[in-house]
């Protein structure tokens, strides 16, 4: 029993990036716990999504996502899905900047965020239609059966997709789940509705294709070796209705939570009154030009 246990702890690919990012997150949610009042849903939220990560990367699973094609869009999906989503409901940005001892905030943290490099990506990474664009291309590009088996035939390559499926999961989801008007927000709170429908569709046509294909169309699965004694289609199949189905349902979610902060910003008034703030600005223009 602790001989099946330890095989499934133990990393089939071992990064100290990873891990180091990974303690690094913990250590200052947790305390960020201590500073602020943090709701246990949030926390459960934060720790499950945490959770998900680990498990995708850093656990017996990885060896199975390099070795079956629906178990590689079980990991996907979890890393660009489901994990960035739960996380990012969990609100953890103040939580984590709390974390910070106060000197690294200070000396560290609002230096970096003033200087132009910084503001150059933030400018770019976190504008919504190119975070829209992007969380669509980084599941599509690998999908491409060329670009799939470059990836599992080079561990730079495979990595990188890890990397930039959890990235553009979470600048994705942060956009969409923001619970402020816009500005300061990043979306209009009615587009943060809008689109996960918008992003589920390429990706439900994607799905379909795979799942309805006669072809094989992914043959590096059976050059690194299958895990399981799958037929080949049926391995496929059962990939493509992830792509189709789990991936639409969990962006549905988002969808939601999206509008329940829409309808929240709208009962508490926020909206309406930064709408009336803009009018006036708008109205008292032309007086100003004439002073």
């Amino acid at each position: 029993m602790i001989a099946v246990l330890m095989k499934w702890i133990v990393p089939w690919e071992f990064s100290w990036i990873f891990l180091a990012i990974f303690l690094g997150t913990c250590v200052l949610y947790w305390r960020g716990c201590q500073k602020l009042p943090v709701s246990r849903g949030r926390r459960i939220a934060f720790w499950s999504g945490m959770a998900i990560v680990y498990l995708s990367l850093q656990t017996y699973f990885d060896f199975y996502a390099e070795h079956e094609f629906f178990m590689h869009r079980i990991q996907q999906l979890l890393l660009h899905h489901l994990a960035p989503l739960i996380i990012m409901a969990s609100y953890p940005g103040s939580v984590l900047r709390a974390g910070l001892p106060l000197r690294w905030r200070v000396h560290g943290l609002r230096p970096l965020l003033r200087t132009w490099p910084w503001r150059v990506i933030n400018a770019v990474l976190f504008n919504p239609a190119v975070a829209t664009i992007l969380f669509v291309v980084f599941i599509l590009i690998w999908l491409i059966p060329s670009m799939q088996t470059m990836a599992m035939l080079d561990w730079r390559v495979y990595r990188f997709m890890n990397w930039s499926m959890i990235v553009s999961g979470f600048i994705y989801w942060w956009l969409v789940l923001d619970h402020r008007p816009r500005p300061p927000g990043r979306m209009i709170p009615g587009v943060r509705v809008l689109s996960p429908g918008i992003t589920m569709t390429p990706q439900i046509l994607a799905g379909a294709i795979i799942t309805f294909s006669k072809a094989d169309l992914y043959p590096i699965f059976e050059i690194c070796g299958r895990a399981f004694d799958f037929n080949v289609f049926t391995g496929q199949l059962i990939g493509g209705i992830i792509i189709w189905v789990p991936a639409a349902t969990i962006e549905t979610i988002g969808g939601l939570l999206a509008m329940r902060q829409w309808l929240r910003l709208s009962r508490s008034g926020r909206i309406r009154r930064q709408a009336r703030s803009r009018q006036a600005l708008v109205d008292a223009a032309p007086l100003g030009g004439h002073s």
